[in-house]
């Protein structure tokens, strides 16, 4: 098979007295995600897509939080390494689509700088790397800034 979908999601919990990091850039907010790493979860999203697309597994398998090597670790390093099993497998990331649900705070000036970092670890253009964002309408968990969600689209073509 030459391509392959792979979808990923990812929720982490808001709190005070926590680095803000989405898409590999830190945010400036007055709450950060919680997490074993830094709780990125939109690289934490698109690692999942990448490792579902071609049945690997998830993140969690991988890269487990049982394990203190990986305590506090950058989520762009996870992103680097499950590329590498992707290319080990002979496969390239043709696009990614992902959307981030976050109540605050807005992260539209953010999206150029999110789309140069994640497009610089995984050889691709940044018009390949969609980041769009929605709020709740200040419903549920999201809404209440509780937490946030991201969900990861990827296309792998066979080399």
């Amino acid at each position: 098979m030459n391509l392959r979908i792979g979808f990923g999601v990812d929720f982490h919990q808001m709190v005070t007295g926590r680095e803000f990091w989405l898409g590999g850039v830190k945010i400036e907010h007055d709450k950060g995600a919680l997490g074993h790493s830094d709780a990125d979860v939109l690289l934490h999203a698109i690692c999942d897509a990448m490792l579902g697309a071609l049945s690997l597994g998830d993140i969690g398998v991988h890269f487990p939080d049982t394990d203190a090597a990986l305590k506090n670790i950058d989520s762009k390093i996870l992103l680097a390494k499950s590329f590498d099993l992707i290319k080990k497998e002979g496969y390239f990331i043709v696009n990614i689509d992902s959307t981030l649900c976050l109540q605050a705070p807005k992260i539209k000036d953010y999206v150029p700088q999110m789309q140069s970092v994640i497009a610089g670890i995984l050889s691709l253009e940044t018009n390949a790397v969609s980041i769009k964002a929605t709020t709740t309408e200040k419903m549920g968990f999201v809404g209440r800034e509780e937490g946030l969600v991201a969900y990861a689209t990827i296309l792998l073509q066979k080399q």
